[in-house]
């Protein structure tokens, strides 16, 4: 049996088509996080761009009752269907970032946001792009959540986040903090770049954003909890 005591629930590996963003060690080290959380097995949990549902799955599985968002229909499909192979119910609804829960308060809020920095000026990224492209500074969408995610929470309530240090999470941290929550840095882990980030390498040397010395990414875990 699993240490959450659902170890009758089957365990099954989420499928990501293409298109929807696929598990990675962000999701993994997000997962972590969600993992050493001692919510309650019937907290209300929010998904904030789900794509394949592995965390709202894994949420779903000790017990809570999850809502997935995302605004790609495709992951919003696949999410469900994840849900379905894993026995596990998930809410899901498809709209962009918390507009589809107005009103809703939740428990615990995790975030899986766009935040690698991206050139090519202001315009939105377009398909699967949107699920990591965020900016030149990479906080398209992490602004958005320091700003949202604070109102959504019950009193006790907290959101994980995970983001690349090279959008800024002291930033995170202290728009989080000024919000009114208690938020620090939680987890941390260095990973070998990606196929993103090997693409605009040069790019992110030529911004200052990686040093000559800089050869892995460090992804860290953001925890910010409402007060009671």
């Amino acid at each position: 049996m699993s240490p959450d005591g659902v170890g009758t629930r089957r365990s099954v590996s989420p499928m990501a088509p293409p298109g929807v963003y696929a598990p990675q060690e962000d999701t993994e080290l997000l997962a972590g996080a969600l993992s050493d959380e001692p919510v309650p097995p019937d907290a209300t949990v929010l998904d904030v761009g789900t794509g394949s549902g592995a965390l709202a799955v894994a949420a779903a599985r000790r017990g809570c009752r999850v809502t997935a968002v995302d605004v790609s229909w495709r992951a919003v499909g696949t999410a469900r269907l994840n849900a379905l192979r894993a026995g596990v119910p998930v809410r899901v609804r498809r709209g962009d970032l918390f507009g589809p829960v107005r009103g809703e308060s939740f428990d615990l809020v995790l975030a899986n946001p766009p935040y690698v920095p991206a050139p090519g000026g202001p315009s939105l990224p377009r398909g699967a792009a949107r699920a990591w492209d965020a900016g030149a500074d990479g906080r398209l969408v992490l602004d958005r959540i320091c700003r949202e995610a604070p109102a959504l929470l019950r009193p006790g309530g907290v959101l994980l986040l995970v983001q690349s240090a090279l959008s800024g999470p002291e930033l995170t941290v202290g728009h989080l903090r000024a919000a009114g929550t208690k938020a620090a840095v939680i987890r941390r882990r260095h990973i070998s770049f990606g196929p993103v980030l090997r693409a605009r390498e040069r790019w992110l040397r030529a911004r200052g954003l990686l040093t000559a010395a800089d050869d892995k990414e460090e992804l860290v875990v953001i925890r910010a909890e409402l007060p009671v």
